[in-house]
C-alpha cells in the first residue's frame, strides 16, 4: 500500500505497522525528518495524536492509513506573540552626545539624570557645594566648564525631578538636608543659578528622594535618612503630611500610584509598604520582598500591582511582581544574574514595558508585563560596552512618534552623558495607534488644596497623532502666599503696574480700531448704493 502523504513521505512502504511517534507510520513508510524538525517536535509531549489509537498502544489494530502526526501535532506557538518582541535599542552618535561631563561620583543609588521634552539635568561634582547641569535638549557637542549651572546647595545633590505639569520647573534634593525648588528660564541658563524659588526645610538628615505627584500641580514628596517622608504644598511652601514611625531604616526609594492616591516604599528593613499619605496609614506591608542585603526597589504599574527589584540571599538580582491586595506571595518572581549593581527601573504605563538599568552595568534589559502567567516576559537587551553612572528617562510626550520611537535614554558615563533610542521597526510612515494610546499629558487633574483635602484625579490623557507640541509654562500656582511673587526679581515686580496699564491702553486700542471698521464698513455700503444708481 502506497503512503497518500506526498508532503513527508516520499518511500516506498516497508511493512512495519507501528506508531510514528515511536517508529515509522502505521502505513509501514519510511520518511526521513531533518534532524532540526525532529528536535522541534521533541519539545512537545510525547501523546499520540492520531485519530484512532495504534496498535503498539492498546493492541488494537491500526486504521488504513493514519495522517502523518507532522499534520496533526496541534502546532502552537512556541515564541509567544508581541508587538513590542523586535523593540532594539540604539546609541545616538557621537556629535549628538553631551560631552565633557563631570558626573557626580557621590555615593547614592539614584539615577543622576532627570530629563523632559525641553531639558535635560545632570547632577556634577561641584566643589564648595552641590550642583547640576541644565542642558537644552539640542545643546550637544563638547559642553564648556565655564557652562553654567545651578549650585544653590551647599552638600552634594542626591536626587533631582522634574515637574510634570512644568517643563521649567525642577527640584533637587541634597546633603544639605534641603529641597529646593527651582524655575529654569524658557531658553535655558545664561548665568549660574544660587537663588531657588522654593527651599523647603523639615528633613534632619540628608535628602536622597524626591518626586512630584503625577496628577496634582504643586504637590512634591520628599525622604531622607531621617526615616521620614514628607509631602509639600510647594506653591505655600508648607510641609502639609509628615510620616514619621513607618520605616525603621533607610528608605531606598518611593513611587507614587497612577492617580496619586497611594506611595509604594522599598526600605533597608527589606520590606515593601502601601501607604495612604492623606490617612496616615499602612494599606500593606511585604517583609523580606527580597532576602539579600543590597537595596530593593518598588514601583506601581498601571494596573495597581507592584514590581520591586532586588536580591536574593544568594546575591542573584531578582524582578517580582506583586499583588497589593495578597502579598503573601509574589505572583512571579525572575531571578537575572549575580551581578552587585542595584536595577534602577523605568516603567512605561502606556506599553506596559518595564526597563531595568543597573548601576555599573553595560546593558539595559526591558520586559513586558500581561495580565496572564507567568506575567512578566523578556523582551531584548540592549548592551554597550561602556558601564552607566545613571540614567534618565524621557517622558512619552517626548518622544519623536515619526520613528516609532517607544522610549528614550540618557546613559550617564563618566565624562558623557549618551541618547539612547528604543525603537519598533515598523514599514509604514502612518502613525502606529497601538504603540502611541493617549498618554499622560502636562495639564494636572488637580490643584494642591484639592488634593491635600482628599480628592482624587486621574492623569489627563493626550493624543500623540501629531506629535507633542509643548504650550507656554506658567509660573508655579500658589493660592495663600505668593512665593514666586516674593523671589522674583525686582525688575519683574517693578514692571507688573505698568504691563498692566499697557495692556489696558492696547485693549482701548482695540475697540477704537474696530469701531473704525465698522464705520467704514457702512460708508463702503453707501458708496456701492450710489454706484449701482448711477450705473442704471
Amino acid at each position: 500500500m502506497q503512503c497518500t502523504d506526498e508532503l513527508e513521505h516520499s518511500r516506498k512502504p516497508t511493512g512495519r505497522t507501528s506508531c510514528w511517534c515511536c517508529d515509522p507510520c502505521p502505513a509501514g513508510c519510511t520518511a526521513h525528518m531533518h534532524l532540526s524538525l525532529f528536535l522541534a517536535l521533541s519539545l512537545f509531549s510525547s501523546v499520540c495524536s492520531h485519530s484512532q489509537t495504534c496498535k503498539t498502544h492498546n493492541g488494537k489494530p491500526p486504521p488504513k492509513h493514519v495522517p502523518h502526526p507532522v499534520l496533526c501535532l496541534d502546532m502552537r506557538r512556541v515564541v509567544r506573540q508581541s508587538k513590542f518582541r523586535h523593540v532594539f535599542g540604539q546609541a545616538v552618535k557621537n556629535d549628538q552626545c553631551y560631552d565633557d561631563i563631570r558626573v557626580s561620583r557621590v555615593t547614592w543609588d539614584s539615577a543622576f539624570c532627570a530629563v523632559n521634552p525641553k531639558f535635560v539635568a545632570i547632577i556634577i561634582e561641584a566643589s564648595g557645594g552641590g550642583a547640576f547641569l541644565v542642558l537644552p535638549l539640542h545643546k550637544t557637542g563638547r559642553i564648556d566648564k565655564a557652562y553654567p549651572t545651578v549650585c544653590g546647595h551647599t552638600g552634594p545633590v542626591l536626587d533631582i525631578d522634574w515637574c510634570p505639569h512644568n517643563d521649567q520647573v525642577i527640584a533637587s534634593g541634597s546633603e544639605d538636608c534641603t529641597v529646593m525648588v527651582w524655575q529654569i528660564p524658557e531658553n535655558g541658563l545664561v548665568s549660574s543659578m544660587s537663588e531657588p524659588v522654593v527651599v523647603l526645610e523639615g528633613h534632619s538628615k540628608r535628602v536622597g528622594i524626591i518626586t512630584w505627584h503625577p496628577t496634582a500641580r504643586n504637590v512634591l514628596l520628599s525622604a531622607g535618612c531621617d526615616n521620614q517622608i514628607i509631602i509639600w504644598n510647594v506653591g505655600t511652601g508648607e510641609a502639609m503630611i509628615t510620616l514619621e514611625d513607618m520605616h525603621p531604616d533607610v528608605i531606598y526609594n518611593v513611587c507614587w500610584n497612577r492617580n496619586g492616591s497611594l506611595i509604594c516604599t522599598a526600605c533597608k528593613d527589606k520590606s515593601v509598604r502601601v501607604i495612604d499619605p492623606r490617612k496616615e496609614t499602612l494599606i500593606s506591608e511585604r517583609e523580606k520582598a527580597h532576602e539579600g542585603a543590597r537595596p530593593m526597589r518598588a514601583i506601581f504599574l498601571s494596573d495597581g500591582n507592584i514590581l520591586t527589584t532586588g536580591f536574593s540571599r544568594m546575591s542573584e538580582r531578582q524582578l517580582a511582581l506583586w499583588n497589593t491586595a495578597n502579598m503573601e506571595e509574589p505572583m512571579t518572581v525572575n531571578e537575572m544574574d549575580t551581578s552587585n549593581g542595584v536595577l534602577l527601573p523605568f516603567y512605561d504605563p502606556d506599553t506596559n514595558v518595564v526597563y531595568l538599568c543597573g548601576k555599573g552595568d553595560s546593558s539595559i534589559r526591558y520586559f513586558e508585563i500581561t495580565e496572564e502567567a507567568p506575567y512578566v516576559h523578556f523582551l531584548n537587551t540592549f548592551a554597550t560596552k561602556e558601564p552607566q553612572r545613571g540614567m534618565g528617562y524621557m517622558p512619552k510626550r517626548g518622544l519623536d512618534v515619526n520613528k516609532c520611537e517607544i522610549a528614550r535614554f540618557f546613559k550617564l558615563h563618566e565624562r558623557k552623558c549618551e541618547p539612547v533610542v528604543m525603537t519598533v521597526p515598523r514599514k509604514s510612515d502612518l502613525f502606529q495607534d497601538d504603540l502611541y494610546p493617549d498618554t499622560a499629558g502636562p495639564d494636572p487633574a488637580l490643584e494642591a488644596e484639592d488634593w491635600f483635602d482628599g480628592k482624587n484625579g486621574e492623569p489627563i490623557l493626550i493624543s500623540l497623532k501629531n506629535g507633542y507640541v509643548p504650550g507656554k509654562n506658567r509660573d508655579l500656582k500658589v493660592v495663600k502666599k505668593n512665593i514666586l511673587d516674593n523671589k522674583a526679581s525686582k525688575n519683574t515686580e517693578n514692571s507688573t503696574p505698568k504691563s498692566e496699564a499697557k495692556l489696558e491702553e492696547i485693549l482701548k486700542e482695540i475697540k477704537s480700531l474696530k469701531d473704525l471698521v465698522s464705520s467704514q464698513e457702512k460708508r463702503i455700503i453707501k458708496l456701492e448704493e450710489q454706484m449701482s444708481k448711477i450705473a442704471i
